[in-house]
């Protein structure tokens, strides 16, 4: 069963060298997310619509051995249990999915349920390095 831990714990296994992986758009990405983060997308923008990103697993796969420490988040918390359930399926087994993403579980009215990394108030950037970006990643996959 996936382990999913909330913000603080995930901040936490980032001090301790995991890495944390973003699944949310490239947009989404760059308006803000944990600092250090890698962004692969789950999903990502085309014509105005998300739609699956085909070669997910294969950019992963490029950059992560399959015993990487992964802190896997989202916006809330959705995309990354998908993710993170695909990658345990690839054999990957060192992940843990953050609950509350980047941006919190909202309920039906829009009201905070879990307070996301942001909110938290975790160090959050606005500038990744180019390493990290999916643009760069995406050139490297196998």
């Amino acid at each position: 069963m996936l382990k999913r831990v909330m913000p603080p714990e995930a901040a936490a296994l980032v001090a301790d060298g995991w890495t944390y992986l973003d699944v949310r758009s490239v947009s989404e990405f760059e308006q803000g997310h944990p600092h250090g983060a890698v962004n692969i997308p789950l999903l990502d923008v085309q014509a105005g619509r998300m739609v699956p990103n085909p070669d997910f697993l294969a950019v992963v796969k490029a950059r992560f051995p399959v015993d990487a420490n992964l802190v896997i988040g989202c916006k809330s918390g959705g995309r990354s249990a998908q993710a993170a359930a695909m990658l345990a399926g690839q054999g990957y087994a060192s992940l843990v999915d953050v609950r509350g993403g980047f941006s919190g579980e909202r309920d039906a009215l829009g009201r905070v349920v879990v307070a996301g990394w942001a909110e938290a108030g975790f160090p959050v950037d606005t500038v990744a390095s180019v390493e990290n970006t999916y643009a760069a990643l995406a050139s490297k996959r196998t």
